[in-house]
């Protein structure tokens, strides 16, 4: 599903929206996690349900900084996310993988959209990048677990 995230009016919003998504995200994982038979892909995907979580605390740090409250939990989206896990859960391990494949690619394109912004404040562009090679690594990871499997 193409996000729309990064094209906001402002660069505040941007991060807001990016605070949803990773809410969206954590939650997708812990379905997953909840549905998966592989203990080791359970673990795995419990280690990038943290790093979306770690998102969820520093992107918020510099919202509150910006004088605004930042989202405090996940939106009406997580039901598509976590449906696509559900869904996923009738074909087994790959199923949740590939819907997890899916909410990737989604968390994928938000940050390399936010990252072409022209406002980007300084002091989120690290953090902006380390975040979009979280999200990279996790496809990567999930799209070498499907070949394998």
């Amino acid at each position: 599903m193409p996000t729309l995230i990064g094209n906001e009016d402002s660069f505040i919003e941007t991060l807001t929206h990016l605070i949803e998504l990773d809410f969206d995200a954590a939650a997708a994982y812990e379905t997953a996690i909840k549905r998966i038979d592989d203990g080791a892909l359970g673990d795995q995907l419990a280690q990038f349900m943290s790093d979306h979580q770690r998102h969820i605390q520093e992107l918020s740090s510099i919202v509150r900084d910006l004088g605004r409250l930042p989202p405090t939990e996940t939106d009406f989206k997580s039901v598509l996310t976590q449906g696509k896990v559900i869904i996923g859960n009738i074909a087994g391990d790959k199923g949740i993988l590939q819907a997890m494949k899916s909410n990737e690619d989604d968390t994928n394109q938000a940050y390399n959209q936010a990252l072409q912004r022209t406002d980007i404040l300084p002091q989120a562009l690290p953090m902006l990048e380390r975040n979009l090679a979280d999200e990279r690594r996790h496809r990567a990871w999930i799209e070498q677990q499907l070949t394998r499997i």
